[in-house]
């Protein structure tokens, strides 16, 4: 079970903190269209070597309400910001995975980093997911189009093709595929469109250079969503960071290989 924090503009925002008594704490932020229930695979490995570990529903996803507005990443990174400061969080782990990977970098530009001490990005969305002027990498933005459209359409289908086509690599069991699938579908159709747009449309260029603290780059070589030329972008941009690089894994880089991952991980929290 989780609780709710209430941010500044009404919305609810689920908040899940398993152990809270945890000697040091992590805060992890889920992806598009997903939920905190991604990280169901390393939550034990973290608790068992002393964290906190913190997961949240951006706003629209999972169990938090569905507001009207505020799916632009200085919204959604605000949210981090008030769940922050409510649990008392300081010298954390942040970490964001695809979308999440965008919306950890404008927390480190809109607040300084507040109580950052190690930054993870996962297959991280970051910083422009579409090609731009002045930004050849990443997608074009009839792909991100294409998606929402689907979204506003067939929101069943892109929640499936995204589960069992896009997002792992390799040779998993139909019933993993399905508990994707089930993820994607407890987002609302209306964030899912919204931070859609989002996803086509931010750039966060800017965010990587407010980035000052150890920083790890998780990527899956195999990856269909985010490019390897973009994961590079961003480990050649953020000083000091270190990439992590896994053969065998596709977006779900979190999951595709799941015992290195998670090895690799705790190697570079210090575990």
């Amino acid at each position: 079970m989780g609780q709710y924090i209430t941010t500044g503009d009404g919305t609810k925002i689920a908040v899940y903190d398993p152990n809270p008594s945890g000697r040091k704490a992590i805060l992890l932020i889920h992806g598009w269209p997903l939920s905190h229930e991604i990280f169901e695979y390393q939550i034990p490995a973290l608790i068992s070597r002393g964290y906190r570990v913190v997961t949240m529903d951006l706003r629209g996803f999972g169990n938090s309400d569905m507001p009207g507005n505020g799916y632009g990443y200085d919204r959604m990174a605000g949210d981090i910001y008030e769940v922050v400061k409510m649990l008392g969080l300081w010298n954390f782990t942040l970490g964001g995975f695809s979308m999440g990977g965008s919306i950890v970098l404008r927390y480190m530009y809109l607040f300084q980093g507040y109580g950052v001490n190690r930054l993870l990005l996962f297959a991280a969305a970051a910083p422009c997911w579409t090609k731009r002027p002045g930004f050849p990498y990443g997608k074009t933005i009839e792909d991100a189009d294409v998606l929402i459209r689907q979204a506003s359409t067939d929101r069943a289908r892109l929640a499936y093709d995204f589960s069992h086509k896009q997002l792992l690599y390799g040779q998993h069991s139909k019933a993993i595929k399905d508990w994707f699938y089930n993820i994607a579908l407890s987002a609302t159709g209306y964030a899912t469109i919204k931070t859609g747009i989002s996803l086509r449309d931010e750039d966060g260029r800017r965010d990587l250079k407010a980035v000052h603290v150890p920083t790890a780059v998780f990527q899956g070589n195999q990856d269909v969503v985010v490019t390897r030329e973009l994961t590079m972008y961003q480990y050649e941009n953020i000083p000091g960071a270190v990439l992590y690089e896994f053969a065998e894994s596709g977006h779900g880089v979190i999951y595709d290989e799941l015992p290195q991952f998670n090895e690799k991980l705790l190697e570079f929290l210090g575990n």
